[in-house]
């Protein structure tokens, strides 16, 4: 980080209650943080925010409204803005995940045509992504939904 971003400070130490294995109290962590910020607040953090926040959603649906709310954070970001959080960020390398978790969401409420209009854009973005491990995961996230919506088997590891 580049500067003292409290808010910043508040996400990341609910998702790693998430990561811990607390999704219920990383839920409602970030359900704080979201009443802080407000659905009119800076976009980076909501981008982040909802992004972060789907991932702890039981309900398919939910996760998808976090989904689209993270995605429409990001349609008013600039690089000057993300990479004011970070040097090495640029907002086209977002778009693989967003859409990638787009895709899914839509996948598991049942919407395919969606989930593969998600997961074509997603592709068209993947050139932003690194030769690495993040950029690989992404990628391999990608074919594994693709043979999903396919109805092919999932690869062996």
């Amino acid at each position: 980080m580049t500067h003292d971003d409290t808010t910043m400070t508040r996400i990341e130490a609910a998702v790693t209650l998430h990561r811990e294995g607390d999704a219920d109290g990383a839920r409602s962590r970030l359900g704080e943080i979201w009443q802080d910020i407000g659905p009119e607040g800076d976009a980076f953090h909501r981008c982040v925010l909802a992004h972060h926040m789907a991932d702890v959603q039981p309900d398919p649906e939910d996760e998808l409204a976090w989904d689209l709310r993270a995605l429409e954070a990001a349609e008013s970001l600039t690089d000057d803005r993300v990479q004011a959080h970070h040097a090495s960020l640029a907002v086209r390398g977002f778009r693989p995940s967003l859409h990638l978790n787009l895709a899914e969401s839509y996948r598991r409420t049942g919407n395919a045509r969606m989930s593969r209009e998600h997961l074509a854009r997603a592709r068209e973005h993947t050139d932003a992504l690194g030769d690495d491990a993040y950029g690989d995961g992404i990628r391999a996230a990608l074919d594994r939904l693709e043979l999903r919506l396919a109805g092919a088997a999932e690869p062996r590891p």
